[in-house]
């Protein structure tokens, strides 16, 4: 499912236009990027859990030229799965 279908399916459940499903679904999501970008935490009970994680720099390998570069260290989201919708995606529910 991407964006565009989360909008259709809110509007169509909730009984609502394009436009107020898609200002609700911009409206979570820029309160998911706050929220990461502050380096907070965001959890959806049954669901799972955002987080942000730091990575240091490291020596890589460049794969086009096999030469050795300095990547500079990063932020990455990451996503961890709750057990309830582990347990629901493994029973076929």
């Amino acid at each position: 499912m991407n964006k565009s279908e989360l909008v259709d399916a809110l509007s169509k459940k909730e009984g609502l236009t394009e436009k107020q499903a898609a200002d609700i679904v911009s409206l979570i999501f820029k309160g998911f990027n706050d929220q990461l970008k502050n380096g907070g935490r965001i959890e959806i009970r049954g669901f799972g859990s955002f987080v942000v994680r730091n990575y240091g720099s490291y020596t890589g390998r460049n794969p086009k030229t096999g030469g050795t570069i300095k990547v500079d260290p990063k932020k990455l989201p990451f996503f961890k799965v709750g057990k309830e919708l582990k347990e629901r995606v493994n029973s076929g529910k």
